[in-house]
């Protein structure tokens, strides 16, 4: 809540962009529904109209009704707020981690959940670094540059959600991660001096650790299989492997074996195209020394 001139203003509709419900993705209808449900049922238990509810958390009556209706994602500070004013006794900030879920796209909720579960994890990406070695400012410039531009907030929420997936980096047994980045990428000064600087000690930092191999395909290299676009390939525990790569099956996912097996085949090749890992290391060091 914020104060004008001695009076309160509360947020609108208009002030909320980027918190709708995307209504396609089942998951996050439910919960935003229940959370709205149980706001309502709190609300009217204490007697409080939705009108004085939006004043004690600095909410403009419409959005209040939104959330109970389930067609806004309420934010993390909302739920606090409200839990106290009315007296929940923690039920409704306790719907939080499952909110701020929401608030990813499902197609990054799936790709995160997958990851998660991943003993192995190998990536060849071409247009862009791959989101899980993007730094926080790299990612926005990247999110930035689109056409047309996004809103602020989606911008924001989409950061939030690429820099989520990160956390797989501090999983307990370490995946096996390996990633073949194309030379153009480390060239390009995404963002500015200062950002390019920090993605590049970022790669350094995450190229140097035990389960990580990272490696450099030179862009003297003629052709190799990765020409058509990104290759991923996540494999778990049980032997099973997905994967899903730009120039092949349209590029949908795929876990028919046969098919994993064209993308390892590819994925394969290019790793033994790229510069090895301690020549790749080097060579972004030498980038990082001539900026």
């Amino acid at each position: 809540m914020s104060v004008d001139g001695g009076a309160q203003r509360l947020k609108t509709e208009a002030d909320e962009p980027g918190w709708e419900v995307d209504p396609d993705d089942d998951w996050g209808v439910a919960v935003v529904a229940t959370v709205g449900r149980q706001l309502r049922l709190r609300r009217e238990a204490v007697g409080m109209r939705a009108a004085e509810l939006g004043a004690a958390t600095g909410y403009g009556e419409d959005l209040i009704y939104k959330i109970e209706s389930g067609k806004r994602i309420p934010r993390p500070e909302f739920l606090d707020k409200a839990d106290e004013v009315l007296g929940a006794g923690g039920l409704l900030s306790a719907m939080k981690e499952d909110v701020a879920k929401v608030r990813y796209p499902k197609k990054v909720r799936d790709l995160g959940d997958a990851e998660a579960k991943a003993v192995e994890i190998g990536v060849y990406v071409c247009n862009s670094i791959s989101g899980l070695l993007q730094t926080p400012e790299h990612a926005r410039a990247a999110f930035e540059s689109r056409q047309p531009p996004y809103p602020e907030a989606e911008v924001e929420r989409l950061v939030t959600a690429r820099v989520a997936r990160q956390s797989i980096f501090a999983r307990e047994p370490a995946p096996s991660l390996g990633f073949v980045l194309e030379e153009a990428l480390l060239r390009r000064p995404l963002g500015g001096t200062m950002v390019w600087r920090g993605q590049l000690e970022r790669l350094l930092e995450v190229g140097r650790l035990r389960n990580v191999t990272l490696q450099v395909m030179p862009t003297h290299v003629e052709v190799h299989p990765g020409l058509d676009g990104r290759i991923e390939l996540l494999k778990f525990v049980d032997g099973t492997a997905t994967g899903r790569s730009d120039g092949a099956f349209n590029g949908r996912p795929v876990a028919d074996p046969r098919q994993v097996r064209i993308l390892e085949l590819r994925y394969g090749t290019i790793r033994a195209q790229a510069l090895p890992p301690r020549e790749s290391l080097a060579f972004i060091e030498q980038l990082l020394g001539e900026t």
